[in-house]
């Protein structure tokens, strides 16, 4: 027993299992956000059925047909939105979220191995020091991606048929760096997965869906930016050993500029997600942090000085998805109509 233990222990620290800390809070803000919308949704359709008849309908909800309360001529009594958490989808959202990460890290760090052995900052990766056994690592991936498929059966038949879609740049990512000097747009393209599923996890469909795309989007080129300031620690290896990386084509400097403008645009987006859902207060409060952390990320970030890359990636952007996780939360179980 404590031999599994162990394994299983050792199996955590390769995947960096306390990690899913950067993705889950917007896979979560996704998949309440369209719960919440879908909530409102019902909720102003049988309002206005009971204003206008039995023989209103409008499945994509009042406002695509054109109707609305003022219409009705009744902007008052309107009921509040209750009971719209679903907990058993959250719930599989986690499952499949931290199964599909799980499956990705181990299989970032098998198809890394070796040039993890030749790079001094990776050499003492569990894989390459034999802490954790490649046969370990291939049953934890395998056993993590039939936890996804069945995640994602359990949720939705159209989530069933993406999965396998989800699961490409996952296992491409790590081989970009072996064909492209831009493998950190593979990993921006595999973090958008997560709001767009969180959010089709609860709908089933694609109508509606732009608020995730939105915040999909934001959220890879977030993680896309951030893995250009964390590839320039390995510049001098991965020219000594042929990996390709942005920072080691074109240097750090331009990394770190190029970073900065893609976080830009990264803010943009989270404005405008914030816009579409409509948020009324506490989420912007949350976005003000957020951009005050961004400024401190790239602050502390030099081309002559990157000692402190660790203190970006772990403090930095652990707090920018929290924060605006929690931010927007506030709205939607507060403030919100």
């Amino acid at each position: 027993m404590s031999g599994v233990l162990g394994r299983t222990r050792a199996f955590l620290r390769l995947v960096a299992i306390e990690h899913s800390v950067f993705a889950l809070p917007f896979a979560y803000l996704a998949t309440l956000a369209a719960m919440y919308d879908q909530a409102v949704n019902r909720r102003d359709e049988a309002y206005l059925e009971s204003k206008l008849g039995p023989d209103f309908t409008c499945p994509g909800g009042a406002d695509s047909c054109g109707v609305s309360f003022v219409t009705v001529g009744d902007t008052g009594g309107i009921p509040p939105v209750t009971g719209w958490i679903q907990w058993d989808v959250l719930l599989l959202v986690t499952v499949a979220m931290v199964a599909g990460r799980t499956f990705a890290m181990a299989a970032n760090r098998i198809i890394d191995r070796h040039i993890d052995a030749r790079n001094p900052r990776t050499a003492n990766r569990e894989l390459v020091t034999g802490a954790v056994s490649l046969r370990t690592a291939y049953i934890g991936s395998g056993v993590s991606l039939v936890v996804f498929f069945a995640a994602a059966a359990a949720l939705n038949p159209l989530c069933l048929l993406l999965s396998p879609l989800a699961v490409i740049p996952l296992v491409v990512y790590p081989y970009g760096k072996r064909f492209t000097d831009f493998p950190h747009a593979i990993l921006a393209l595999a973090q958008l997965v997560a709001p767009v599923g969180g959010w089709l996890a609860v709908t089933g469909t694609f109508d509606g869906f732009l608020p995730s795309l939105v915040l999909g989007l934001a959220v890879g080129l977030w993680i896309g930016g951030f893995d250009l300031i964390y590839a320039c620690q390995d510049v001098a290896a991965d020219r000594t050993n042929g990996v390709r990386s942005f920072p080691a084509r074109f240097g750090i400097k331009a990394a770190l500029w190029t970073s900065s403008a893609v976080h830009v645009v990264t803010f943009g987006l989270f404005a405008w997600f914030g816009v579409l859902m409509e948020f009324p207060l506490l989420y912007w409060i949350g976005l003000l942090v957020t951009a005050a952390v961004f400024v401190y990320e790239h602050r502390i970030v030099r081309p002559d000085d990157l000692s402190r890359v660790n203190r970006a990636f772990f403090t930095a952007n652990g707090v920018i998805g929290i924060v605006l996780f929690c931010f927007a939360l506030g709205d939607l179980l507060f403030l919100m109509d």
